[in-house]
């Protein structure tokens, strides 16, 4: 691959038909951080986060307060209502992708979406995945980890997700009456989202940083407790917002509640830390930022993401460098990324996960938008519905999820339908240097210009050797 067709597909999302390849690849893509715009057109007219919270507080109270035969009906409803946001913002994500400017910051966002992972397979929060996305991720892939990682973990789809809304602290004052200690936030920013597995924390350390997290929970009476149904929610402080952070337009998306929290001093990684309310948990998370492991851990998955399935350790260390040079600011890991020889190695090597192909596809044919329903339609055929991972930790990067004969035949099915749909419009034989500049290779070249029809040479094309990989 060219260094013109690096930057648009290795680091961006795919070539338009009409993209001209940059003349200096490394500047155009730098100049992206200064173009990128957190909230393109395509989310403005989503609903933001705390709207989706009212709506769960509101479906909460709704819940408590009716009669026992009609508590389902209730929930029912709210996951309709949550199914038709969660369509539309797959639709905002698509679009956005399809329209960006700045192709190689939205595939930051995708990156950094998946690596700090919800899924809507928990019901309740299919209303709120696509608002995680808009306001704890866009506005914050440029700026500093910590940032990113506190505005992630405590966005109401990760507190619901991991059910640390409900975490109640044994010895707190509502003790008795919460659900007890929930350990799944405090493992998972451990374990996915800073250090990483095998790095050097205990079970006992899981359970210390679990202990002052206690009292992180959702904005409004509902928030507190979780909305456990046992009223916990309404008692515990509905004045209790000195915790309050506030998302990008969108209010407070947090509350920390002081009796929830679990009193005394905590050890977490051999260090003691006072009971300071929340800033006890905020002072454990600015720690594990500054760990040697977590820079290490977000350096290899960065250069996994963009270079290799197995990235020069080299590339790696420097990445964690500067990341830990710059104490966490991101914006100058990327700089990092971009001037590396590593990375503009011409062997393509990463192979596209259906996401990326379905998008470079589309980008391809000219597509600047996609129907809310089609586009989550088109991301499950492929195997990959959005936000919707098999767990925390996300979606695999690897060639070895995606590439199963199975999974390519999908690609080669969809493949033959976009290349229908675009019947004589676009001509195969011209898109393809346009797309791949650089990268076309004689066989292929070959084979979409002895095709039997327009349509079998587009489909030929989005499912070539090329174009598979970036």
């Amino acid at each position: 691959m060219t260094p013109p067709a690096l930057a648009l597909n290795r680091f961006g999302l795919g070539a338009l038909p009409d993209d001209t390849p940059p003349v200096d690849p490394q500047r155009w893509l730098l100049s992206q951080l200064e173009a990128y715009e957190p909230l393109p057109s395509a989310w403005k007219q989503l609903p933001r986060t705390l709207e989706l919270v009212d709506v769960w507080n509101t479906m909460q109270r709704a819940v408590r307060q009716a009669p026992e035969g009609q508590r389902s009906g209730i929930r029912e409803n709210y996951l309709r209502v949550g199914s038709r946001v969660y369509q539309a913002a797959v639709g905002a994500r698509t679009n956005s992708a399809l329209q960006t400017s700045t192709p190689f910051v939205e595939r930051l966002v995708h990156f950094w979406s998946n690596h700090f992972a919800v899924s809507v397979d928990k019901l309740l929060i299919v209303g709120l995945a696509g608002s995680f996305e808009a306001d704890a991720i866009r506005p914050h892939v440029l700026g500093r980890f910590e940032d990113l990682l506190l505005a992630a973990v405590r966005h109401p789809a990760m507190l619901l997700y991991l059910d640390q809304a409900q975490s109640t602290g044994p010895g707190s004052m509502m003790g008795s009456r919460g659900r007890g200690l929930n350990e799944n936030l405090a493992r998972e920013i451990l374990e996915l989202h800073t250090l990483g597995v095998r790095s050097g924390y205990t079970q006992e350390d899981v359970k210390e940083f679990a202990r002052a997290l206690t009292g992180w929970t959702l904005p409004g009476a509902g928030g507190a407790g979780g909305g456990t149904g046992d009223g916990a929610g309404d008692g515990a402080g509905g004045s209790t917002r000195e915790g309050a952070s506030r998302g990008s337009g969108s209010g407070a998306t947090f509350r920390f509640v002081p009796a929830l929290h679990e009193p005394g001093t905590r050890t977490v990684l051999a260090k003691t830390y006072p009971d300071a309310g929340e800033a006890q948990a905020r002072a454990v998370i600015s720690d594990l930022v500054a760990a040697p492991a977590t820079a290490l851990h977000i350096a290899h998955k960065l250069a996994r993401h963009f270079v290799a399935d197995e990235p020069p350790q080299a590339l790696v260390q420097r990445l964690a460098d500067t990341f830990v040079r710059t104490r966490g600011d991101l914006a100058s890991v990327y700089r990092e990324l971009v001037a590396s020889q590593e990375a503009w190695q011409p062997t393509a090597t990463k192979f596209k996960s259906p996401w990326d192909w379905s998008v470079s596809a589309l980008r391809a044919l000219g597509h600047r938008s996609m129907a809310p329903m089609q586009a989550t339609h088109l991301m499950t055929q492929l195997g990959q519905p959005v936000w919707r991972p098999g767990s925390p930790a996300g979606y695999s990067d690897t060639a070895a999820a995606w590439a199963a004969p199975d999974a390519l035949m999908r690609r080669v099915e969809v493949a033959q339908r976009l290349a229908q749909a675009a019947g004589d419009a676009t001509d195969a034989r011209a898109l393809a240097p346009r797309v791949l500049p650089g990268t076309l290779s004689a066989a292929t070249a070959t084979a979409i210009a002895r095709a039997e029809s327009n349509g079998t040479a587009l489909a030929l094309l989005l499912v070539s050797p090329e174009f598979l990989r970036r």
